[in-house]
């Protein structure tokens, strides 16, 4: 096996691992919260980017505006968005999420990160540099392969990393 057979081997592993276990917290979290995936989806896609319509959501989904309008209807019916006048357009209608739709997509935030604390408990300070390192080269070059991407924002997010983990251990 090549080196970078090896690599690819290594990371897809971690990678399934890391989304099976991440998806697993996730899903358990739509499960008890009583909300879909595609509501799911739905607060994420608010709470990244702006406001924005029912046809975004639609397209988003891969749904009609029908059934993206229907799904809509019952997160407004539950408080975890609300529809707003577009100042552009009068006739239209803008979705935002409320107080209680940013607490649901934070705690959901929270479950996933909360498996990503007792991973990293679980590593010892060498350990936790070498990653460091590790992805820290991976993420960069990931970014680099992203269109739009450039060097000067990988260089921006190593320089916080150093700065919040100095690799003194």
């Amino acid at each position: 096996m090549t080196r970078s057979d090896k690599f690819s081997l290594v990371l897809r592993n971690w990678s399934e691992t890391f989304m099976r276990r991440s998806m697993h917290d996730f899903i358990q979290f739509s499960k008890d919260s009583g909300l879909s995936m595609a509501q799911m989806s739905t607060l994420f896609h608010l709470h990244h980017g702006s406001r924005c319509g029912v046809s975004n959501i639609g397209d988003l989904l891969g749904v009609t505006n029908a059934a993206a309008s229907q799904m809509i209807d019952r997160l407004v019916q539950h408080g975890l968005i609300e529809r707003t006048e577009d100042p552009v357009d009068r006739r239209a209608k803008q979705l935002r999420l409320t107080d209680r739709g940013r607490s649901i997509v934070r705690e959901s935030i929270e479950v996933r990160r909360r498996w990503m604390e007792r991973l990293t408990d679980a590593l010892t300070g060498e350990e936790q540099s070498s990653i460091i390192n590790a992805l820290t080269i991976l993420t960069n070059a990931a970014r680099d392969l992203e269109p739009g991407k450039n060097q000067i924002e990988n260089i921006r997010q190593t320089n916080i990393l150093e700065e919040k983990f100095p690799t003194s251990d």
